[in-house]
């Protein structure tokens, strides 16, 4: 099995959501393990990349997408397969460095810490409101409050190939992980500004973009793009 790994730095506050709340407390509650370490759940990140790979399938148009047809597969699999056409890389939830991990879970189990304390420590409440168009005013009900992760905390996935990925491959995978910019609710108002990088192995600065921008100076050379600083 080969492996890679995801970095995510977070250039603004971001929520990535579980999809429900805490009555009286959070209407939408950000994604975070048995300890409270915040998360980015494989499949959320899965589609992100995804998404990305879509909107590069468009703006390049059939013919030119032909020749990533068979990397795009190997990455993301085929819509609706079960044993053929299936992806070969397992993404893995995005989470807090290891060793930070390591000891906020160890602080919880010795009682040290509440899975509370820990949430609260690498989050934040935010609240917001509908307002009518006419009158300026609040609308009525509309009051919201959203936990968001803080910016600037990091974030580190693993990516399990089942089998080694060629050439074109881990350029598209670069090219899409370089291309995602926001993440989770609320990208379209501002939160979530987000940068990925790709890594052969578990970087030791999550800043490091040297391995992203070799494979993405790959897929700028297949096709034919000269792209400066990544040559």
């Amino acid at each position: 099995m080969t492996v890679y790994y995801l970095s995510i730095a977070l250039a603004s506050e971001a929520t990535f959501g579980r999809g429900d709340g805490v009555p009286g407390l959070v209407d939408r509650e950000i994604d975070h393990d048995e300890a409270g370490c915040p998360l980015l759940g494989g499949r959320a990140l899965k589609g992100l990349l995804l998404e990305e790979a879509v909107n590069l399938r468009f703006a390049l148009g059939e013919e030119r997408w032909q020749p990533w047809t068979a990397a795009s597969t190997w990455l993301f699999g085929v819509s609706g397969a079960t044993t053929t056409g299936t992806a070969q890389v397992h993404i893995g939830p995005a989470l807090l460095p290891p060793a930070l991990r390591a000891a906020l879970h160890a602080q919880v189990r010795a009682g040290e810490m509440r899975r509370e304390d820990v949430l609260d420590a690498l989050t934040s409440l935010r609240r917001q409101t509908a307002v009518n168009a006419a009158t300026g005013a609040p609308e009525q009900g509309s009051l919201r409050t959203m936990r968001v992760l803080l910016r600037d905390t990091p974030l580190i996935a693993r990516l399990d190939c089942a089998t080694p990925p060629d050439a074109d491959a881990l350029a598209l995978l670069a090219a899409c992980v370089l291309a995602v910019r926001r993440g989770g609710t609320g990208r379209n108002r501002g939160r979530g500004r987000l940068q990925m990088l790709l890594h052969a192995d578990l970087p030791a600065a999550y800043t490091d973009a040297t391995f992203t921008k070799t494979q993405v100076a790959h897929f700028a050379h297949k096709l034919g793009v000269a792209l400066e600083g990544y040559s």
